[in-house]
């Protein structure tokens, strides 16, 4: 699936592609393939979900991801996935300045955070 290697490449780039994220993208993968499997018409919202869904998981298990390195607001912040909802062309986009960073999949590279 398209979805895990573009999402796993966030994950790297932003220095967190351990054995339990890549667990928890395997498992967004899983529940997104079921979901996918019910509306099959809902195929270009799969990466941008799969991606919001590795950043919940990752908010409970070790904090805010992926960080925001491209703006100039000096206290940490997420970025997030946009649309919402997904869609074609998930964005990965600064909460603070709304600045959009990257497609999700094409995440500059960062020192972990």
């Amino acid at each position: 699936m398209a979805a895990r290697a573009l999402v796993l490449h966030d994950l790297e780039a932003s220095g967190v592609a351990d054995a339990a994220s890549v667990s928890l993208l395997e498992s967004a993968l899983a529940d997104r393939g079921w979901w996918l499997e019910q509306w099959a018409e809902g195929r270009d919202f799969v990466v941008g979900l799969v991606a919001q869904d590795v950043q919940d998981a990752l908010l409970d298990s070790r904090g805010r991801w992926p960080l925001c390195h491209w703006c100039d607001h000096a206290d940490p912040h997420p970025v997030h996935v946009q649309p919402d909802l997904g869609g074609p062309e998930p964005t990965w986009v600064c909460e603070v300045s709304q600045t959009a960073v990257a497609p999700v999949g094409e995440l500059p590279t960062t020192r972990a955070g």
